[in-house]
C-alpha cells in the first residue's frame, strides 16, 4: 500500500482568528481568516458535526472510510487487536491568530460517564513558531471561586491564575486532561490529541462564540467544571510538561506516552522510520519518502498518512520530519 499525500483540511468559520501561518507553511495562497486549524488525516469530526473535520485522500475517499474498510492494512494487527479500528490520534496544525481562551478538556473517565464518548482529550504541542503559552494553575483554586470567575467573565483574573511560559520553535508541551491552558497570539504549532473535539471554555468574551451556550459540552457549567483540575501546579510540574527541542523516537514528555507519540528526525542524506500507522509532517527542507508501496517528493508543509502496510519508510534528502503516531499497541 502506498503513501497518501494529504491536502489542507481547514474547517471554516471557527471562533478564533488564524490561518495565514498554515497557508504560509503549506505554500498555498492566502485564504480567509477564521480557519486557524488544519485537521491532518483526521477521522474525527468537529463537535456536533457529522462530516466537518474529516479528511479526504486525494482519490476522494474519506480517510475514516478507507480505514474502516481495511483497518489491519492501515493500523496493523497489534493496534486493531488492542484498540479496534480507531486511529487513536487526531493531528492538527494550529495558528493562533489571537490568544485562545482559557479552557480545558475532560479525561476519559469524565467523557465516558457524562458524554458517552470513548475518549477524553489529552493533547501535546510541537512549537513551529514560538510565543507565550499559559498552562496549569499557579495555586489551588476553590471550585466555587472558579465558577464565579467564569460567570463574571473575568478574563484577566482567569488568565492570571495560570503559569505563563515563553516557548520557542522545537519546544514541546504536554497538556494533560483537566489542566487549564491557553495559547498566546502568534504561536503556530503542531498538535497531537486524542481523537475527540471536547473543550470546556472558561472565557469567551471577545471571541466569536457564546460560551454560555456552547462552552460546557451541553452539560451546564456546574457539571462541566468538575472536569477541570483545581489543584495548583509547581514550576517543576510545568518544567516536566514543557520541554526544549530534541530529536529521535520520543520527543514528547513521558506523561503523554499513554496517548500518542511524536518522533522528530533531522534528515541528512537518509533516515529509516519503523513501520506503523503515522501522520507525517515535513517541518522544513525537501525530502523523498519511499516505502514498499511507492514514493513521494515532499517539501516544507507537506503532510502524509502512512499505512502500517507500507512498511519501513526511507526518507532521504535534507530537512526535518515530524512523525505523529498513536500509542503503542
Amino acid at each position: 500500500m502506498g503513501l497518501e499525500q494529504l491536502d489542507a483540511n481547514q474547517p471554516p468559520e471557527r471562533f478564533y482568528r488564524g490561518g495565514v501561518r498554515i497557508d504560509r507553511f503549506r505554500g498555498t495562497a492566502k485564504g480567509p481568516d477564521f480557519r486557524p486549524e488544519d485537521w491532518v488525516g483526521s477521522t474525527t469530526t468537529l463537535a456536533g458535526e457529522t462530516r466537518l473535520g474529516l479528511s479526504r485522500l486525494r482519490d476522494g475517499r474519506l480517510v475514516a472510510d478507507a480505514i474502516a474498510a481495511d483497518p489491519v492494512t492501515w493500523l496493523g494487527d497489534a493496534h486493531v487487536a488492542r484498540y479496534g479500528p480507531s486511529t487513536m490520534l487526531l493531528v492538527k496544525l494550529l495558528d493562533a491568530g489571537q490568544r485562545l481562551p482559557v479552557h480545558a478538556h475532560p479525561d476519559d473517565a469524565f467523557s465516558s460517564a457524562h458524554l458517552h464518548r470513548p475518549f477524553g482529550k489529552a493533547e501535546a504541542w510541537y512549537i513551529l513558531d514560538g510565543g507565550t503559552i499559559h498552562l496549569g494553575l499557579r495555586h489551588d483554586v476553590d471550585p466555587h471561586t472558579l465558577a464565579e470567575l467564569v460567570s463574571w467573565q473575568d478574563t484577566t483574573a482567569l488568565l492570571g491564575l495560570l503559569h505563563e511560559r515563553e516557548v520557542e520553535a522545537g519546544d514541546v508541551v504536554y497538556v494533560p486532561p483537566g489542566e487549564l491552558h491557553a495559547v498566546g497570539k502568534g504561536v503556530f504549532l503542531l498538535e497531537l490529541q486524542q481523537p475527540e473535539d471536547l473543550s470546556i471554555l472558561l472565557e469567551w468574551h471577545g471571541f466569536a462564540i457564546d460560551g454560555s451556550l456552547d462552552g460546557h459540552l451541553g452539560l451546564g457549567f456546574d457539571l462541566a467544571l468538575q472536569a477541570v483540575t483545581t489543584q495548583g501546579r509547581s514550576p517543576d510540574d510545568i518544567d516536566r510538561w514543557v520541554r526544549p527541542p530534541s530529536e529521535g523516537q520520543s520527543v514528547l514528555p513521558a506523561d503523554s506516552e499513554p496517548f500518542f507519540r511524536l518522533e522528530r528526525h533531522v534528515v541528512d542524506r537518509k533516515v529509516v522510520i519503523e513501520p506503523g500507522f503515522a501522520i507525517v509532517v515535513v517541518e522544513d527542507g525537501e525530502l523523498k519518502l519511499k516505502s514498499a508501496g511507492g514514493s513521494a517528493h515532499v517539501a516544507r508543509g507537506g503532510t502524509l498518512a502512512i499505512p502500517h502496510a507500507a512498511g519501513a519508510l526511507t526518507i532521504s534528502g535534507s530537512g526535518t520530519v515530524l512523525v505523529c503516531r498513536p500509542p503503542r499497541a
